[in-house]
Order: structure tokens, then sequence, then C-alpha cells
């Protein structure tokens, strides 16, 4: 057998369930290897229609652009009778999107922020441990082992995982049937739940001139199968049904689903845990099963990588089936309820009648529209379990999703789903009160990085019940109240560290087992920080101030650039080393950088043309994301800049353009685009110089483009201050660079004799003192210029 595979979840199946999960837990910062036993992606669609619950998921992780528009049908059905779905929301109705796209958009979702998929891999066996799973996949090239931290069964209705782990799949089998094949070639009635002497017929031309058939003859017990049903079998059932013959077509594919309903006890066994249709089985009644399935992966994903990351403790992976269980049950109990109306003979239209009527009244169509959508689920914060409403008595949106408003912000217009693409918690803040915005930050910042702080309000218009007269929402990373508070911080706290973890009071070190693995601090992934020797054959660990964070410093391939980008890479940051045209130079600043234990990335841009910050940020992100699993941004270094080097008058248009270009208009639009991925707590630092306190008539474009970054630093620092993110400019005096000045020993003597210390600046005094302003340490200072000349501007 070959050598063992390591990561921290192993995923099985790659459908709609495992993908999403997949994605989920990159996102919150874990190591995934997902293993499907199809060699190839199915063409298959069995399920075709989205709810609005989960169009607002989606939406939530920026997915639903890559759907392009979809039809939307307002009109669905509860066991064949028409029911309106349409309620207040931002996807009303049902989408009509097939699986095959699902599963396109998220296999690309997920694989893009690195998560590892092997097809035509199939598990055999399953052993846990006590701080393990070993797994047993064959594959193409043979047997493989894999070692995981915890093991998802997203496998299907068959599941291996469920089977091998040896969870109890409690219920009953199918004693009714539907048959059911996509056909080419034929030209019949559309049906939509027609009910003929003698069964029930399903028709749907598709725009492709593909037609689906689904056939359900009245009294006929499901049969046992070990294969799916053949199309012979289904075009006699349809003859007799509907007296039509479509046996000339060209079946894509075929198959049947009975009226099974199961559910697994348990949602995780220690190690092993189960989501979608591994964990319950169940009629696909108006597409719950894939929207079932795909909200279980969501609920775990942040869950597991929490925990993983060593975020998130024993009872928030519980409530994964506190939450889901019950949410399980309750959809299983209501498709039994459709399958008994649809596919029922005589005995059950007088009850069909009945629930017509009643679904004509407004309060019972919006109740089981929610049901349906999805849209009325409560997960009891106070339990973990989840109901249909009514909450544990606290306010009315507590354990609910927050509604999805559109907002204003000190940004512009926002939607709560933008708010929770990067997959962390929000705290909304939503009082206009700059005091109460104060004091929730300081509750917030031990979970900087976790927790974001959204000031916001709800435009005009929009739906408030239950939200006009509160000030704050904490909202958990899939749209979840956590805590709501009228005023002040009472219970947030708790709510914090419920969801949240318990935040380490200081960096503590930790050992890497593996490439990659998240830290203890943050959940972001991470290569193995630099190690110092202990005794014997034992390695240990230390870890830096900035630990877990990222960074950009601009023009850090030489000079107080590379300085800077060695001394953050050196506290524990992730450095994307920006470089305009000297390729080798940046690469010989990251191979440094990884050299002595640290990560980094090179990433090319000409800054003071059109297009620079839109090229910068398309590598930055890329690599983030190629690295981390996101594109969450701490620190933003602007230290490119250019100089003039010529007098007044010999200044042209075209230098003085450029001047300003580069070193005022790029960091105001790096800070703009930066701030749309830099989490609260971010640092950005503005390299300066001393010449807008001391005059060179050689550099007055150079100082006066330098005086407009410190004007940023003013301004942006009372902008930013909500959201406790500092703004400062380091200003550095004559520091030694690869002017050739600095190789006559008489000159660099002479400017030595400026500095009160009696020497020129090395690029490394600034780049600690860009440090120290990067750090936790200097949270209080923002808005500042801090002189780094050395004592040259004391006088």
């Amino acid at each position: 057998m070959s050598a063992t595979l390591r990561t921290q979840v192993l995923v099985v199946g790659a459908g709609p369930a495992g993908l999403m999960l997949a994605g989920e837990l990159r996102l919150g910062g874990a190591e995934v290897l997902v293993v499907e036993r199809l060699e190839t992606p199915t063409t298959e669609s069995r399920a075709s229609t989205l709810h609005a619950r989960t169009m607002e998921t989606l939406d939530a992780r920026g997915l639903l652009g890559g759907f392009g528009t979809p039809p939307n049908e307002p009109m669905g059905h509860f066991g064949g009778i028409p029911l309106d779905l349409t309620l207040p929301g931002t996807h009303p109705g049902q989408w009509k999107i097939l699986q095959a796209e699902v599963e396109r958009v998220l296999w690309e979702w997920g694989t893009g922020l690195g998560a590892r998929v092997l097809r035509g891999h199939e598990l055999r066996g399953l052993t846990a441990a006590a701080d393990h799973v070993g797994a047993e996949v064959l594959g193409p090239d043979g047997p493989l082992r894999v070692r995981a931290e915890y093991v998802v069964g997203c496998d299907g209705e068959q599941s291996a995982v469920r089977r091998l782990a040896g969870f109890d799949f409690a219920g009953a089998d199918a004693e009714r049937e539907l048959l059911r094949a996509d056909v080419a070639g034929i030209d019949i009635p559309g049906r939509r739940f027609q009910r003929l002497p003698r069964g029930l017929a399903i028709a749907a031309r598709r725009p492709d001139g593909v037609t689906r058939v689904m056939v359900h003859e009245f009294g006929s017990p499901a049969r046992p199968r070990t294969a799916e049903p053949d199309f012979g079998e289904i075009a006699a059932v349809w003859r007799r049904v509907t007296g039509e013959d479509i046996g000339h077509g060209a079946p894509l594919w075929a198959n049947s689903f009975g009226d099974a309903s199961r559910q697994v006890t348990e949602y995780r066994r220690d190690r092993v845990l189960l989501a979608g249709d591994a964990a319950h089985r169940q009629m696909p009644i108006g597409g719950q099963a894939l929207n079932l399935a795909l909200q279980d992966a969501v609920n775990l994903g942040w869950k597991l990588a929490a925990t993983v990351t060593g975020r998130g403790g024993e009872d928030l992976l519980d409530s994964y089936h506190g939450e889901r269980h019950p949410v399980g049950r309750r959809v299983l109990s209501n498709i039994k309820a459709q399958a008994r109306l649809l596919l029922g003979g005589a005995e059950v239209e007088a009850v069909r009648e009945v629930f017509g009527e009643l679904v004509s009244l407004p309060p019972a169509r919006s109740h089981l529209a929610a049901m349906i959508a999805g849209l009325d689920i409560t997960y009891d914060g106070a339990t973990g379990g989840a109901d249909g409403g009514g909450g544990d008595g606290g306010h009315p949106l507590l354990g609910r999703r927050f509604p999805p408003l559109s907002l204003t912000t000190p940004e512009g217009g926002a939607t709560v789903a933008a708010l929770l693409r990067t997959g962390r918690g929000v705290l909304l803040d939503l009082s206009g009160d700059t005091g109460r915005r104060t004091e929730w930050a300081a509750a917030l910042r031990p979970w900087t990085g976790r927790v974001s702080l959204a000031p916001a309000r709800p435009r005009r218009g929009e739906d408030l019940a239950g939200v006009t007269d509160t000030a704050a929402f904490l909202l958990r990373p899939d749209g979840y109240v956590a805590w709501a508070a009228t005023s002040g911080t009472a219970e947030l706290t708790a709510a914090l560290h419920r969801w949240f973890g318990t935040p380490p009071d200081a960096p503590a070190a930790t050992t890497a087992t593996s490439p990659g693995r998240p830290t203890a601090a943050t959940g972001t992934p991470t290569k193995a920080p630099a190690t110092s020797a202990d005794d014997g054959n034992h390695r240990r660990t230390t870890m830096g101030t900035l630990t877990g964070k990222t960074a950009l410093v601009t023009g850090s391939s030489r000079g107080i650039g590379r300085a800077t980008a060695l001394r953050l890479a050196g506290e524990g940051a992730l450095v994307a080393v920006h470089y305009t045209s000297n390729q080798e130079a940046a690469d010989d600043v990251v191979r440094t950088i990884e050299k002595e234990g640290g990560r980094a990335f090179a990433v090319q841009a000409e800054l003071g043309v059109p297009g620079d910050v839109h090229e910068l940020f398309l590598g930055v992100e890329q690599g983030l994301k190629e690295r981390t699993g996101a594109t969450d941004l701490n620190i933003l270094v602007n230290n490119a800049g250019v100089m003039g080097g010529v007098s007044p008058e010999d200044t042209t248009p075209e230098l003085f353009d450029r001047v300003i270009a580069v070193n005022a208009k790029a960091p105001f639009f790096i800070i703009q685009r930066a701030l749309t991925i830099m989490p609260d707590g971010g640092r950005i630092i503005n390299i300066s110089t001393g010449l807008t306190k001391v005059a060179n008539p050689q550099e007055i474009a150079y100082a006066m483009s330098k005086g407009a970054v410190e004007m940023l630093a003013l301004h942006f620092a009372k902008h930013l201050g909500p959201r406790g993110i500092t703004v400062n400019s380091v200003a550095p005096g004559i520091t030694r660079n690869s002017n050739p000045v600095f190789d006559i020993p008489e000159v660099v003597e002479q400017m030595a004799q400026l500095s009160v210390f009696n020497r020129v600046g090395e690029p490394r005094d600034v780049g600690d003192i860009v440090a120290l302003l990067a750090s936790d340490d200097a949270r209080w200072i923002t808005g500042a210029f801090v002189d780094a000349s050395g004592g040259t501007l004391v006088g």
C-alpha cells in the first residue's frame, strides 16, 4: 500500500453536499481532501430546484453569479397541490438550476479555495482511533491510506461511511415509488401532477428539448431493486397510466425513487459525521432533498473548520447534530405527508380537497411555503436544537436567519449576504451611535479575525420587523442570529465564546504537524513556522506577534520595502512581495523569507498607470487564496514610491504627474481596494518622508506627494476607527539604499552627522517600526506621523 495521505478533514462524496462542505471548510481555514467514486462528474440532474434559503446562502458565498440568470418559478406544490412559494426576501419562490450546474459551480469554488478532490477513488474501510480516523481508499493506482482528524460522509443514500462507521439508520423502507427518466425525441403534452384514473403522471419539457417524465401507477407497491429500472419498464407504465407511447424516445437516464423515510439517530459519532442524503433518506419531492443537503453542509462546515483549527470546541461541533437533526426530522415528516397526498389513490381525494381549501388561506400558505423554502428554521441558542419557530423566548430573531435586507454602510450600499462572504461572523451595528460602536469594538477585539464589526442602517422601505428597535445583531457565519441587543454588551461575550471559541490571551506556541496546517489562533492555513532546536531529537516551534496575519508590502523587492517584508514575515505574517519590474529581486526576497521559515509570494504590478490597482489585487488575492483558502488582508504597507531628483525649473508636467500618480494616487486607491478584504482590526502603514518637514528644492514634487500620503493617514484613521483599523505614516530620514552615494565614505560620514545617533539609517530600522505599528501592541496609535529619521528632524 502507498504512503499515507494526511489531512484534517476527509470528505467522502463529491456531490452537492460534499463540494459545498469542502468549500466551507476551506473558507474556514481547514485542510480538505475529497474522494469520489465516480471518475467524472455526472451529467444526470436528478434534482433541479433551489429554494429561497439555499439561494440566500449561495449569495452569502458569492456563488450566484456562476449560475447566470436561472428561471424563477413562484408556484411550487405540496403533495401535488399547487402552492405559491413567494415570501418576502431577495430570492422568493423556487429557482430552476440543474444539479449538474450546482456541482460545477461548487467544484470551481471549492477547488479554487484549495480543496483537493480525488476522483475514481472509492472508500473501502474506516478505522477509528482516539485522535484520528484511518481510511482505506481504492483508486486507479491501487489502495491508498488516508489519515484524517475527521471524516464526513456526503456519499448519498447508499453511504459507505454510514455503513462502515455503524450509524443506526432508523425509519421505514419505501411502500410506493415513482419511475423517472429524462427522454429525448418525444413530443407529449406537459403535465403537472396530473391525477388520472390509473395513476399520477408528470411531464415537463426543457428548453433543450429533453422531457422529464415521472409516473406512478396507483396501487403498485415499491419493488425491491438492485439496479435502476430500464426504460422499457417506465414506457410500459407510462402507457398504462396515460395511454401514450414514449417507447421510441432516447432515454438519457432512468431511475426510480420511493417514499422511504429514514434518518440516522446521530449525525456525529466521535470523529465521523454525516451530511446530506447520507444522513437522511426521503422521497425527493419538490427539491427539498437537495436543499436540505446543502444547508447541512453549510451548518457543519464553519463549525468543523473552527474545531480542527482550534477555534471551537466539542460543544460547537455537537451543535451540528443538535441543530440539523430536528430540521431533517421535520423535513422528512412533511415529505411523508406529501407522499401520501401525491401517491395515494381514490382514498386520499377527500383529504386533498380539504387540504386544497386550507392552502388558499394566507396564513396556511405562508406557513407551508416557509417550511418548504427553509425560511422558518429557528436554532435554539440555549440548547443547540431547532424547531419551526418560537425560539427560546428572547429576541424574536434569535436563532433565525437574519432578514436579507439592503443596508447603507459607511462605504455605501451593501447586503447582508455581502457581509458574510468572508465566512466570518459579523457584529451588525444598527445603532448609529459611535459610543456604542466603540464599546462593541472593544468587546470584539479578542475575536479579531473571527468576527467583523459592520456599522450599517437598513435602507428605507425595507421590512424592518424585529430589526428597527435593535441596536446590534451577532450573526454566525451561516447568517443565523446568535445574539441581539437593544443596548450594551450584555451576553455578547458569552455568545462570542459559544460560537467563536475562547480566544488566546496571547499567541501560544503550537507544533505544526503538516504543511498547510491552520494555526490555532486564526484558522488560516500556513506552512510550518520557523523552528528552533530543543533537547534531543525534539523540535519546538515559535510564533511571532503576526502569526496567522497576511500582509501586502508595495515596492518590497529592495530597500525599506524589502526590510519590511522580511521583518513582517519574521513575525509570522504571510507577505505579498510586490514589485514593478525586477522579478529576480522579488523572488530573492521570497526565497530569503522561506529559507528563514517564513511565508511569502511575489506579485507584479506597475503602479501609476490605468488598471494598476486591479492588476495588483488580482495577484494578491490569488496568492492569498492559494495559501490560506481566503483573501483576507490584515496588513497593508504602502511603500512603493518614485522621486523626482531635479530642480523645480526642470520638473516637467509628465514627471510631476508620474510622481503624484505613484506616490499619492496609487496609495489612495490601494487602500480603497484593500478595505474590501481587510478584516476589522487591520493595519495600514504609509511610508512618507522627512522631506515633508525639511526643505529640499530638488524634491518639491516628491515632498508634495508624500504630504498627501500623510493626509491619507489623518483622514482614513478617523473614517476607519469604528472598524478598529489603524492608519499611520512612517517618515524615514536618510536611509541606506542602492544609491551609489552610500559607497562614498566621506559622504556617508557627512550624512551621519545629521542624525542624533551619528549614523545613517538602515532599511531594517524602518522595517522594525513598521512591524511595531502592524502589531497589536500599536492598537492605540492611529492617524500618527512617526518620525523614523533617527532624530534628523529634531533640529
